[in-house]
């Protein structure tokens, strides 16, 4: 039996597998100079990290040796075992962090090579409340710092009303998808600014320089249930020093507006209504 010394302590390999959870043994991953990379561990063991101790079926590691990230559970998912039968094996961890303590069931805990903690990702329906520059925000999927341990960004658990550059803007993506709590919706700067935020709620009207004006919302697709049934699609806003980027879906470029040139102003918008589906560009 294989046994990696680490500052972590002592990991065993993962070296057996079972009918359900752990049907592959999953390979140990290496850096050139044959420290590990990626560690599947044969038994749940504490690491201390960081954040705090924290339970890990699996390990990885930058190349100078520091944890990279915990994974507290490590099964495949199956016909036979799902995500909620994994999730029924998750249990809360107590995480120190730059916002405070936060205890939540969590996939993933990661950190930079400088070991400061860089995201939490949550499980599906877990929510956290995290003190940000723009107050208080329930968070769901996720939350990540910068290495300065001033907030990056989070995923709002419900529609949020957060101040912006152009005003308030409700955010919220109704399409967000917790591959992991690296990347969120709602983007701060360094200083505490918005500097991207994605709604369904909100209208963007714009003023341009000979006076007219423009209304911008969320646009609409068809269902994936079907029955001729629309629905919205989530409006991503992202704020530079001299621009606002509007993005009304994943796949189309965004509108780009200067913002020394026009004046901004938001109001509510509300989906359920017959109004506003089309958008007048003033850009040019």
């Amino acid at each position: 039996m294989q046994v990696f010394t680490t500052p972590y302590g002592e990991l065993v390999p993962q070296y057996s597998t079972d009918d359900l959870r752990r049907k592959e043994l999953q390979p140990v991953q290496l850096y050139a100079d044959g420290n590990p990379r990626l560690l599947p561990l044969e038994s749940q063991t504490v690491i201390k990290t960081p954040a705090g101790p924290v339970p890990a079926e699996c390990v990885s590691f930058h190349p100078n040796g520091t944890i990279k990230r915990v994974f507290p559970l490590n099964g495949k998912l199956s016909g036979y075992w799902t995500e909620a039968d994994e999730a029924g094996l998750a249990k809360p961890v107590a995480l120190r962090t730059p916002a405070g303590t936060m205890t939540a069931r969590v996939i993933s805990i990661c950190f930079y090579e400088s070991q400061a903690l860089r995201s939490i990702t949550l499980w599906p329906d877990e929510v956290v409340s995290v003190q940000t520059p723009v107050g208080v925000i329930r968070a769901r999927i996720g939350v990540s710092f910068y290495p300065d341990g001033s907030i990056r960004s989070l995923e709002p658990a419900q529609p949020t009303a957060v101040m912006t550059d152009i005003g308030e803007v409700i955010a919220y993506d109704s399409d967000a998808v917790g591959i992991n709590g690296d990347t969120n919706s709602l983007t701060f700067s360094r200083d505490g600014s918005v500097v991207a935020a994605t709604t369904v709620s909100s209208r963007i009207t714009v003023v341009c320089p000979d006076g007219s004006r423009a209304s911008h919302v969320p646009s609409y697709r068809e269902s994936l249930c079907g029955d001729s049934e629309r629905e919205v699609v989530p409006m991503q806003l992202t704020f530079s020093d001299h621009t606002l980027d509007i993005h009304f879906t994943p796949k189309e470029d965004p509108l780009q507006l200067d913002r020394d040139r026009y004046v901004f102003f938001t109001t509510k918008f509300m989906p359920s209504l017959p109004c506003g589906l089309g958008r007048m560009a003033c850009a040019g």
